[in-house]
């Protein structure tokens, strides 16, 4: 991978896109992602990303992000915010603050952001905050490619390493540091706790304070050059009047796995996650059949007729099948139209420890095992 830089706005958005592509539903909403990289990139900052081979190795690294619940905010939200005096946003940047903040408590002068996954906001955020900083941002992900629910869920984590400390800002500037945590499933549950508070808008977190030749042996490397190719992709085929849900399902060397519309939804936010089934009614060669996809946050688990499908972790992304715009499960809408592609997870995450974490069984489904989607379609 090479290094690049976004030099327009059509850049961007395309880069949005293709993050929200890979978001598999959750991630972020991709409208706070284009807003904070729009306006760093009109404030005069350079949007860019380097490739990992050309960091330096004694560098230190931050996995900044934003965490918490991505529910829609209803008028009941709205009006609890107001009783607790939250009415004004006075911070700009989360990422920026809590990344700020980690430096005082550490003394260490924080060098790269490592994203934590690919999605609508949680991949854009942080690019904006390196550019913002004048610090790096590197083409890569902790968690393969994909968005998911909880930081467990992620390469360090899955090689040993500690989220502690961890620093959370929200958009009020309630700040708050974890120093100490008995492991890093309780930290996760701390931190989503603290981030029931941002009310669906997220956290900005920094963890995973790690010398950056740890982090290239973490990091899945060219993700971000992958979900800003996705985005382009989509909007040229779009205009050049060719089919883009087949265009980038060849791209991605993934399956389409359904056609159809949205016929029911049923969601909930609890826990500080997004929690819901979408379920989808059959049209042309789908016609007389039924897609069913389980979400906390990011989509986990599909049902073809009432059976189990594709799981992660393997993506399941949904785009409008006309347009090829990704869905976000916060936005998506009765009578949608929709296609469901399917694609492979990165080879880091098929390993039995990964499938622990991210696999049906984690999400409560103890009778779905895991099957590699490639085995499912053949």
């Amino acid at each position: 991978m090479a290094n690049k830089v976004l030099r327009t706005e059509e850049e961007i958005k395309d880069f949005v896109r293709g993050c929200t592509f890979l978001g598999t539903g959750g991630g972020g909403h991709p409208e706070d992602g284009l807003k904070q990289l729009l306006d760093a990139y009109r404030e005069g900052n350079k949007i860019k990303w380097c490739d990992v081979s050309e960091l330096p190795d004694d560098a230190m690294t931050i996995c900044a992000y934003g965490m918490g619940s991505i529910a829609p905010q209803t008028p009941e939200n709205v009006e609890e915010m107001k009783s607790l005096g939250l009415v004004e946003e006075p911070v700009k940047d989360k990422l920026v603050a809590a990344i700020e903040e980690m430096e005082k408590y550490t003394g260490k002068k924080i060098e790269i952001i490592a994203p934590l996954e690919i999605g609508g906001a949680n991949t854009p955020t942080p690019v904006a905050a390196a550019a913002r900083m004048g610090i790096k941002v590197v083409d890569g992900d902790y968690s393969g490619g994909r968005a998911i629910p909880e930081i467990t869920q992620t390469t360090p984590h899955l090689n040993g390493e500690s989220m502690i400390p961890l620093v959370s800002v929200d958009q009020w500037g309630n700040t708050c540091i974890i120093k100490k945590a008995v492991n890093n499933w309780v930290a996760e549950k701390i931190g989503k706790l603290i981030s029931i508070l941002a009310y669906g808008r997220l956290a900005g977190n920094a963890t995973y304070l790690l010398q950056a030749n740890v982090m290239k042996k973490l990091v899945v490397p060219g993700s971000l050059s992958k979900a800003f190719e996705i985005g382009k992709l989509i909007r040229t085929a779009r205009e050049s009047g060719k089919n883009p849900v087949e265009v980038v399902r060849e791209f991605i060397s993934g399956w389409l796995l359904f056609k159809g519309k949205v016929s029911k939804r049923e969601t909930e936010d609890r826990e500080g996650y997004y929690w819901g089934i979408n379920t989808i009614e059959g049209s042309d060669d789908f016609s007389g059949r039924t897609f069913k996809i389980f979400f906390k946050n990011e989509n986990h688990i599909s049902w073809l007729d009432d059976k189990p499908f594709v799981t992660s972790p393997d993506l399941i992304c949904v785009v409008n099948y006309e347009t090829g715009e990704p869905i976000s499960n916060p936005s998506m809408e009765v009578e949608d139209k929709v296609a469901v592609l399917g694609v492979r997870a990165n080879e880091v995450f098929k390993s039995k420890t990964a499938i622990e974490e991210l696999g049906p069984k984690h999400f409560g489904y103890k009778d779905i095992k895991y099957t590699p989607i490639e085995k499912i379609i053949e």
